[in-house]
């Protein structure tokens, strides 16, 4: 079968979801600024996350926090196929709030797989409505049901208010920050140094010990994500790929399905329903 995928993404909410098969695809390490939770259909997908494997197989939700580094491919030769939705924190905390009636902090999920079929049950209406033009109503309903079961049957407890950073978690948040205003800019490991007060690798070794990525290919996803809202603005792709730090069109193409897994094109087309070979 050949790897296919196909995408929605809301107009003018934070969410996204996508409908995919993938033999051959393989994910480069990335986060998504999300929740993004994700349902095998068949197959069974392999991939590395918070410093462990796993697979989910079929039937079985994987549950990522915003900013959780992951790959991603199929295990073996027969591909998987699967549904993946991506929530913003802050719809998933106003539909919290609007479930309980009260306002709390955003649920942490500890573990990258569950097996459950319920929540499962409940991903799967959510994502089909998304792809098939339900009505706006009946989407906030199974939006709304599927938090709820998620944080309900997976979440393990509330996310915490964040301490200020020390030590290497600082000199990493120093350097996030810096990459966060400039990643459109040519930003050197000499520029990271000088703004950390740490060595060039000193910076590297806090990066990627505290976000899972190294500082380049975090610019690299930062760009990404400007590149996205770019497309969707509907910019041509050429001025995208210039406006966003890449070579040009075919460069911005190539990461771009290794990050999201299809193509710039596909994404900007993302409003209609065909399905988009890879």
């Amino acid at each position: 079968m050949q790897d296919w995928s196909r995408y929605w993404r809301s107009p003018d909410r934070p969410i996204e979801a996508m409908h995919a098969h993938f033999e051959r695809h393989v994910y480069h390490r990335h986060s998504h600024d999300t929740y993004s939770f994700g349902i095998t259909e068949t197959g069974a997908q392999s991939f590395t996350c918070r410093g462990s494997a796993h697979t989910s197989a079929a039937g079985m939700v994987m549950a990522f926090n915003p900013d959780d580094p992951h790959d991603g491919h199929a295990t073996d030769a027969l591909g998987f196929t699967y549904r993946i939705v991506h929530i913003g924190q802050e719809l998933v905390a106003d539909t919290l709030a609007d479930v309980t009636g009260r306002r709390s902090g955003l649920p942490l999920f500890a573990a990258p797989v569950v097996d459950d079929s319920a929540l499962a049950s409940a991903l799967h209406a959510l994502h089909q409505a998304l792809l098939s033009d339900g009505t706006s109503l009946r989407r906030d309903e199974l939006l709304a049901r599927a938090i709820a079961t998620a944080v309900g049957r997976a979440a393990t407890r509330r996310v915490a208010p964040p301490e200020p950073p020390t030590g290497a978690a600082r000199v990493a948040h120093q350097a996030r920050q810096l990459l966060r205003e400039r990643h459109l800019e040519d930003v050197t490991s000499a520029d990271l140094a000088e703004a950390t007060g740490a060595s060039r690798f000193g910076v590297y070794r806090a990066f990627r010990a505290t976000y899972g990525l190294s500082p380049s290919d975090y610019q690299r996803q930062l760009r990404l994500g400007s590149a996205r809202r770019l497309i969707a603005s509907g910019l041509p792709l050429g001025e995208v790929a210039a406006r966003t730090g890449f070579a040009d069109q075919s460069h911005l193409t190539r990461w771009f399905n290794r990050y999201f897994g299809l193509t710039p094109g596909a994404y900007r087309d993302a409003a209609g329903s065909g399905v988009i070979p890879s």
